[in-house]
């Protein structure tokens, strides 16, 4: 098949890339003249550059320019075309709302060029992008107004997994397609001709608008799986002493009703989904009179979560931010990412900062570049104080306490690390639990605070 992936940002350019290796011939098309530039460039720096995800510019080079393309100019490859997907950014707007200008605006341009086509095949126009219930409705009614011949719409939500997009693209948990003929679900089952009557892949088929809300309620799940273990296994183990947040976990989730994923405690979930997603159904329900206290809740916990370690310190450790200088470990929001979209980091420097810290020392495997376009000095001033390292050891030299905020694997073995590098009274505040041997930190003069864990004092000596 010929197929158009508008908008090569995370979510279009794997799937483009991956659509690719399906045997499709793929044209990616992006107004962005640099990034298209980057990605027929050839050139691994250049690619991960706008999307940095494992695997993604291997496979990008593999397929480029035997089926896989990319373009500038959506209206001299449109002939032929049998399914075009959108993948377009869909930010939050102040009030949660979605913001959809990017949406309509490629939208309008693409109603244009199809209208306009010698070719009237059957060509199916699938929003892949997270967008509102119903919104498949508004691309029906604009594709009309512009009296486009021989159009379906369609819903294809994406479940990526930063950091694991490309594997999980290639064998995904499921596949949800909505659409209203059946013509139009014959193509998209050609598109996936792989995972239909797949032994282990769900292959589901539906209306566009449930389409759509599948992905709003899987992802404001998955929020609710993190407040809750935030909110509720975490407070246990710091409100009661004796209580081992590991054991409470493989405890709890040894019962196979209850999931596995989530049951982690940390200083907050962050990423372009989560706290997107589950704004904007609050703001969908609100809008129909729909009581929204649940999801309310479960967002304010994991806001709450990104500063609260900050606030543990003063007050159960006694802890003067003030002058002081915190070694920062990780700035974006997960591992195996450089992506810092509403990373929990960003709120950890906010609140670092207006405690009149004297200096950030920040280190990141890979997000440091993104994390200098967040905190430029030219939009304030107080960012002059961070200063970045190209490792953990280095970031923790000339420290007075330390920040763990992403769960970076090489954090995991950082004991010796602090040891050698700096001496108690030293503050350690985990909001990952990265650090397994704490207590051998204790002993020898550290403070530990963590998530899930009392404040530990240190062994004086």
């Amino acid at each position: 098949m010929k197929i158009i992936v508008v908008g090569t940002g995370f979510v279009g350019l794997t799937h483009a890339a991956i659509c690719s290796e399906y045997g499709h011939e793929v044209i990616a098309y992006d107004v962005d003249e640099n990034r298209i530039s980057a990605y027929n460039s050839g050139d691994k720096a250049q690619i991960e550059h706008h999307v940095n995800e494992p695997g993604l510019a291997d496979v990008i080079e593999e397929n480029r320019g035997k089926s896989l393309f990319f373009t500038t100019h959506v209206e001299d490859v449109i002939e032929g075309t049998e399914a075009i997907f959108l993948c377009l950014p869909t930010p939050p707007a102040p009030n949660g709302s979605t913001d959809l200008s990017y949406y309509l605006a490629a939208l309008g341009t693409l109603s244009k060029v199809l209208a306009a086509r010698k070719d009237q095949r059957r060509v199916v126009v699938i929003n892949k992008s997270t967008v509102p219930v119903g919104t498949a409705r508004r691309l029906e009614k604009v594709l009309r107004e512009n009296n486009v011949p021989n159009v379906g719409i369609a819903s294809n939500p994406e479940f990526l997994p930063e950091g694991d997009a490309v594997e999980k693209s290639r064998r995904p948990d499921r596949v949800v397609v909505g659409a209203d003929t059946e013509e139009d679900l014959a193509i998209l089952r050609r598109v996936y001709s792989q995972f239909v009557d797949h032994v282990r892949i769900r292959y589901i088929e539906t209306t566009p608008e449930t389409a759509e809300a599948i992905k709003y309620t899987a992802n404001t799940l998955l929020l609710t799986y993190i407040s809750y273990w935030n909110g509720v296994g975490a407070r246990l183990g710091e409100a009661f002493p004796n209580v081992r947040m590991e054991d409470l976990k493989r405890g709890v989730t040894s019962d196979d009703r209850i999931s596995k994923w989530g049951s982690y405690v940390s200083n907050g979930a962050g990423g372009s989904c989560f706290g997107k997603d589950i704004q904007s159904l609050i703001y969908q329900f609100r809008n129909v009179g729909v009581q929204t206290d649940l999801l309310e809740s479960v967002y304010e916990i994991n806001e709450y979560q990104k500063t609260y370690l900050i606030e543990r310190a003063v007050r159960e450790a006694g802890a003067s931010f003030n002058h002081k200088t915190v070694a920062l470990l990780g700035l974006s929001f997960k591992q195996r990412t450089n992506d810092m979209r509403d990373s929990s980091s960003l709120k950890v420097v906010e609140g670092l900062l207006a405690r009149g810290v004297k200096s950030i020392r920040a280190y990141d495997p890979l997000a440091i570049a993104e994390a200098k376009r967040y905190f430029n000095p030219e939009t304030n001033h107080l960012f002059e104080k961070i200063s970045y390292f190209n490792s953990a050891k280095e970031a923790l030299a000339g420290s007075d306490m330390l920040f763990i905020s992403t769960d970076w694997e090489e954090f995991r073995g950082l004991s010796s690390t602090i040891q050698a590098t700096v001496k108690p009274p030293y503050l350690i505040m985990d909001g990952r639990r990265m650090i397994p041997d704490y207590r051998a930190l204790v002993a020898t003069g550290y403070d530990y605070l963590a998530v899930g864990s009392q404040m530990l004092k240190g062994a004086k000596a």
